[in-house]
């Protein structure tokens, strides 16, 4: 029992804008709470969509910056004043603040970072200026953590080979995606023509309309599947690809069998009623949405791009995988996929489940603290 409340876990991000690891880590710190845990959310800037998720007994930290390099001096000072017992970082910039932070205070706490994709394409593709040196600043810094998480070991296995991390320090824990509100939003109402009784199929993509997730392909491939059967294809997602797509769909003629309606807030009850769920993408860390199509029952489809895809449906046990960028292969495989049964991939889904995962993230920081000593 405490005698004074102090911190056991303070995660660390830059924002709560609209990503896989700002879900992924808000789920975690959520859970940890409801486990009993004191539990702080730092962020560079409290703002984002996903700020709204984190429960009431969550503690949000506001360090109040866009800036990477005005987040060290305050997160520091937090360290200092909270001395928690386990910092929790994720995404590359917040990692090595985190990390340098912990170096230029001293204080004895410990630090995971966390790495939720492919950092040669993340950097390749980011147009930050800092992005450019992440990789140099890695290879220098990451090593100091007391563990590094990643979420598919295809990550782990480009920071090791690339970029030369010691495979000691390496955990691999995958995302915990699958949580009862996902069930639960899966039954709300749908009000719409396509998914009426008696209309054809629908084939599911799910995603920003970005080059990573690689629409294009997904739609050449649906016209290749028209060519052998009635269908539909639906994307949900907004993004800088937009008018890029919407001018692809109008030079193939599909303007009456593809909709694009934008980012929706709830997916999950499009997928209970589409009949193919594809992820086309050309990579990805893991793939949260692949298995969130498996717990709800649809046949899958998925580019076998690194990393996650084909460990999520060990290598095609679970769904089909495609050549990346190739759209007679994806095309075959969606044709495939209709003829399937549903609830195939719904026993694989629960190894991502919220509970299994966080039980692996508790043990990993007992494991941790057993360096501290027992302080309480």
């Amino acid at each position: 029992m405490k005698t004074s409340r102090r911190t056991d876990v303070a995660f660390f991000l830059p924002n709560m804008q609209g990503g896989g690891a700002e879900r992924v880590m808000g789920n975690l710190a959520n859970s940890l709470s409801h486990r009993g845990m004191t539990v702080d959310f730092v962020l560079g800037e409290a703002e984002g969509p996903n700020l709204k998720n984190l429960t009431k007994n969550v503690n949000v930290v506001d360090l109040g910056s866009k800036n990477v390099f005005g987040w060290l001096k305050p997160m520091m000072q937090y360290l200092k004043t909270t001395k928690p017992r386990i910092v929790f970082s994720g995404l590359h910039h917040a990692n090595l603040v985190a990390l340098w932070a912990k170096m230029l205070t001293g204080v004895p706490c410990k630090v995971i970072v966390s790495v939720h994709g492919q950092m040669s394409q993340d950097i390749g593709n980011s147009k930050k200026k800092l992005a450019k040196v992440i990789p140099f600043l890695t290879k220098i810094f990451y090593p100091r953590a007391d563990k590094v998480v990643c979420v598919s070991y295809g990550v782990a296995e480009e920071l090791v080979n690339k970029y030369g991390l010691p495979r000691k320090n390496i955990k691999v824990i995958y995302n915990p995606v699958i949580t009862n509100d996902i069930f639960e939003r899966a039954e709300e109402p749908l009000d719409h023509p396509w998914f009426q009784p008696g209309q054809p199929p629908v084939v599911l993509g799910v995603g920003r309309l970005h080059p990573q997730k690689d629409f294009p392909t997904l739609i050449k491939a649906f016209t290749l599947v028209r060519k052998k059967t009635e269908a539909r294809l639906m994307i949900l997602g907004e993004g800088s690809e937009r008018a890029k797509l919407e001018q692809l769909v109008k030079q193939l003629g599909l303007q009456n069998d593809v909709c694009m309606p934008g980012f929706v807030d709830n997916p999950y009850k499009y997928m209970k009623h589409s009949s193919v769920f594809v992820l086309s993408s050309r990579w990805e860390g893991f793939g949260n949405v692949l298995a969130e199509a498996l717990a709800l029952g649809l046949p899958v489809v998925s580019t076998d791009c690194p990393s996650g895809p084909a460990e999520i449906l060990e290598g095609g046990k679970w769904g089909k995988l495609s050549p990346v960028g190739i759209p007679e292969g994806l095309a075959n495989a969606i044709l495939e996929a209709l003829n399937d049964e549903r609830g195939k991939g719904v026993e694989r889904a629960k190894e991502f489940s919220l509970d299994r995962i966080v039980d692996q993230y508790v043990a990993l920081m007992k494991e941790l603290e057993r360096d501290i000593g027992d302080q309480r």
